[in-house]
């Protein structure tokens, strides 16, 4: 399991550097996205895939019981999904509207003169 994630990972961040170089404002876009998605499978992948226990401290106890799962890469995931979300919705209307202005996608061509 761990060699396929690490694989996946690879694949991952290695089309969305692919796109990320692209002309077209709609691949660079799917590329920023491909990109987070793989920096959330790291961060998972990092903070080692267990099925224990909830941390939670029993009322007679100071510290949980010790099969526990790390609730904090859980944690930064979650925050890293909602703001790469908040980053994809802003990049997509900045997206719109240079293409209302521009008339194209293209990230090479000229500005038209109106």
């Amino acid at each position: 399991m761990g060699s396929a994630l690490a694989i996946t990972i690879g694949v991952l961040f290695a089309v969305s550097i692919y796109l990320l170089l692209r002309r077209s404002l709609a691949k660079v876009i799917f590329g920023l996205m491909l990109f987070g998605q793989g920096v959330n499978l790291l961060i998972f992948s990092a903070g080692k895939m267990v099925r224990y226990r909830a941390p939670i401290i029993p009322p007679d106890a100071t510290t949980p019981p010790a099969p526990y799962a790390d609730p904090l890469p859980q944690a930064l995931i979650l925050t890293a999904i909602v703001i790469g979300f908040g980053i994809l919705s802003f990049s997509v209307a900045l997206i719109y509207r240079a293409y209302r202005s521009r008339g194209t996608d293209d990230l090479e061509t000229e500005e038209e003169t109106r």
